[in-house]
């Protein structure tokens, strides 16, 4: 899924900034780049765009005021905003407007990576809400991630994850499929909550598996092909409640 974006600051480097960031970004396509905001809207009225990026303080048109005019407009969900400003009195304002997210200035191309991707999975839910099924149906868990790996999102299929180490700043995934690991700038905390707890469990502070590729637990230590994993004293009573689970 590609999304089409728009720029808009009146001020050159920023605008500069901006689109630069948005075309070295794989899931973005810039459609447009703007001055200000009421050249921008004339545009976005004739045009399909489903994300904006924009500055707040702007004279004759305010990002703000646009945001308002967007906001009611029919199908208002199917174009969303990003506010980039360097006054952070604004977020609250923002929020009322329903803006996707808030990049203050001066922000780096990994603060705008993860508001990008966050408008990706926005759209991604838009576009394939989850089917409603029957109370007594049991509920299907989606079976891939996507996870930020340098300057792009991939896509990793549940099943190829072996087991999840921590890295620095970084997540190292290990996968059955390739011989080296990938590395995510994301945390444990945030891989803890992507992954299905039917499937994954956290057994270490730097560490969480894939129970369904363990190959055998020795005392406190967990084999995962060529890999040993030590399972930490807080993470030890779940972990034997789900070997007593096991062995049954």
């Amino acid at each position: 899924m590609i999304l089409k974006c728009v720029a808009i600051d009146d001020e050159p480097l920023a605008l500069e900034l901006l689109s630069k960031f948005i075309s070295q970004t794989a899931f973005l396509k810039l459609e447009g780049k703007f001055s200000n905001a009421i050249e921008a809207l004339g545009f976005i009225n004739q045009n399909e765009v489903q994300l904006i990026f924009m500055d707040i303080q702007m004279p004759d048109l305010s990002g703000m005021e646009l945001a308002r005019i967007l906001d009611g407009k029919k199908n208002s969900d199917k174009t969303r905003i990003i506010f980039c400003t360097a006054y952070h009195q604004f977020a609250i304002e923002g929020y009322k407007v329903e803006a996707l997210d808030y990049l203050l200035k001066p922000y780096s191309y990994e603060d705008f990576l993860s508001a990008a991707t966050k408008a990706y999975q926005y759209f991604d839910r838009l576009k394939n809400p989850p089917s409603e099924k029957p109370a007594e149906s049991t509920p299907q868990t989606q079976d891939y991630i996507f996870l930020k790996v340098e300057y792009q999102l991939v896509k990793v299929m549940l099943k190829d994850i072996t087991h999840v180490e921590a890295y620095k700043d970084y997540v190292k995934v290990h996968l059955k499929s390739k011989p080296n690991p990938i590395l995510s700038l994301t945390s444990m905390k945030n891989m803890e909550e992507l992954l299905p707890s039917d499937k994954f469990m956290r057994v270490h502070r730097s560490f969480i598996v894939a129970l369904d590729h363990i190959d055998s637990v020795s005392k406190n230590i967990i084999q995962i092909g060529d890999h040993q994993i030590a399972v930490g004293e807080n993470y030890k009573e779940p972990f034997l409640e789900f070997l007593s689970r096991w062995m049954n």
